[in-house]
């Protein structure tokens, strides 16, 4: 048995990864599905071509490895998170639309909630803002919308879940209905210090615990798939959500370290060892992982910041002001000249996320002359890019009380060796960038190895992580801190634009 399977179940399509024992891809399948929008703000997704989208994948990853089931030692899980899906347990149907994580239709249900002051006591027990980006109202909002759905969850007829839920589910032909810590954690339902589903919380959104899946560690078999699916039963050992199994691909196994992928946003995460950490900036506390029960540190968390525009920024620049081709074309127009002339792009065209939080935020370019180019303006939106995450980087310094000696990256725009050099210089600290940069699938891959044997352990883990290219900081402290007041006061110039 010498491969491992994962499965990334992303937002916008569905892949399976074959690894070996290097961690290197030995096959990869990809397939997108339909996104649906059927009203302003709402997002949904059929939870069914969800499972069948990842199965052919599954079966075109093992047939391009030209590998068999019995040849698996295990398989990982990895997914988009706070997607809501409900089911009937009896038929395995989901009854409505997936709810993705995108969807806002909950927002003014937040708003009450906020207003009637539970925000702070959802912040200390979950660690998470009170938003409608997460998964526990939107499953409020299915139970009172979806005809006779309360009643049928409370009698224990319904099922629900997040995508690893989901496919769990179906791999194991309804026996197994669980989720991992990680994910439950983006619930809204979860408390980071008891580590179980929260009454009190449940009550607050009337959710009843007969709908609720069982909570599990990351690390772990978890169960065995139905042998029609694949051929052979398959170990399920491993799973966690797509950003927290995207930092133990980093290896990032101790205190301090981060990685961030470059994605439409950027998603930054640090581990913060064995202690949720509350945020004093606006940052998510999570749970990063969770080993065995017999393992020393069972419960991994992390801080988690997220910026909405960083490759969408340069798709802006593509398809907006079609100043580019393609979006590859950005680093050389950026490159060709020597700096932006003093001009910044706020690019807070959605609000800005993480640490400002400003959903009235809207999207600014200043400092322009006659002299600006639209080379100024696309090296402006790679610093801006850069500059966004340093912001999250320095508020997750000042929370953990941690130094952050580096950060690794991963996703698309990590490809771009003049954004990763900015980013080097804002921070202050080196920024690597891993060889494999499958980083999320590995994550999963891992878990699901270290469950079953596959690899001894962390350390094991650790030295297959290589490094392919390391940026080294090139300003000074001096350079850096005037360079960051700027791009601040050009933050505040894009603050509360659209509040009226």
């Amino acid at each position: 048995m010498d491969y491992i399977l994962s499965i990334d179940q992303g937002t916008t399509s569905s892949r399976a990864v074959v690894f070996d024992r290097a961690g290197q891809v030995v096959a990869m399948a990809q397939r997108e599905f339909a996104q649906h929008f059927p009203q302003p703000g709402w997002v949904e997704h059929d939870a069914r071509e969800i499972w069948q989208s990842q199965l052919a994948v599954i079966q075109q990853a093992m047939a391009q490895a030209n590998i068999q089931a019995s040849q698996l030692r295990a398989m990982g899980i990895t997914n988009q998170r706070e997607t809501t899906v409900l089911w009937d347990r009896a038929t395995g149907e989901p009854v409505a639309p997936a709810i993705v994580w995108q969807d806002r239709r909950t927002a003014v249900f937040c708003d009450g909630l906020r207003a009637a002051g539970h925000g702070p006591k959802i912040a200390r027990k979950t660690g998470l803002v009170l938003d409608a980006y997460f998964s526990g109202t939107k499953l409020a909002w299915l139970l009172d919308h979806v005809p006779g759905a309360r009643v049928r969850a409370e009698q224990g007829e319904l099922a629900f879940g997040t995508i690893d839920s989901w496919l769990v589910w179906q791999l194991t032909g309804g026996r197994v209905h669980a989720t991992d810590a990680s994910n439950a954690s983006r619930t809204l339902l979860f408390n980071l210090k008891t580590g179980a589903w929260d009454p009190e919380l449940l009550a607050l959104l009337k959710i009843p615990a007969a709908v609720l899946p069982q909570v599990l560690p990351s690390c772990g078999i978890v169960a065995e798939t139905d042998a029609h699916w694949l051929g052979a039963s398959v170990p399920i050992a491993g799973w966690a959500g797509d950003q927290q199994a995207a930092l133990f691909g980093q290896a990032c196994f101790a205190p301090g370290m981060a990685k961030n992928t470059y994605g439409t946003g950027c998603f930054m995460l640090m581990n913060t060892g064995n202690q949720p950490v509350a945020s004093r900036h606006q940052l998510l506390s999570t749970v990063a992982w969770q080993g065995p029960a017999s393992s020393k540190h069972a419960m991994a968390y992390a801080l988690e910041g997220s910026v909405f525009m960083a490759g969408a920024t340069v798709q802006w620049l593509r398809d907006g002001l079609q100043i580019i081709g393609r979006a590859a074309d950005v680093e050389a127009l950026a490159a060709s000249v020597p700096d932006t002339g003093d001009v910044f792009l706020v690019p807070a065209f959605a609000g800005l996320g993480a640490p400002d939080w400003d959903g009235q935020a809207r999207a600014t370019l200043v400092g322009m002359t006659r002299g600006t180019d639209r080379a100024h303006i696309a090296r402006a939106a790679l610093e801006a890019i850069a500059l966004q995450t340093a912001d999250v980087f320095h508020a997750m310094a000042a929370d953990s009380g941690l130094a952050l000696r580096e950060l690794r990256v991963d996703g698309g725009a990590s490809r771009n060796n003049l954004l990763m050099q900015i980013q080097a210089n804002v921070l202050g600290v080196p920024v690597v960038r891993s060889r494999v940069t499958e980083t999320t699938a590995l994550g999963a891959a891992s878990l699901a190895g270290l469950a079953t044997g596959f690899w001894s352990g962390a350390e094991e883990i650790s030295a297959l992580w290589q490094e392919e290219c390391r940026f080294e900081p090139e300003w000074g402290a001096a350079q850096r801190q005037q360079f960051s007041a700027r791009w601040r006061e050009a933050v505040s110039r894009s603050r509360s634009w659209a509040r009226n």
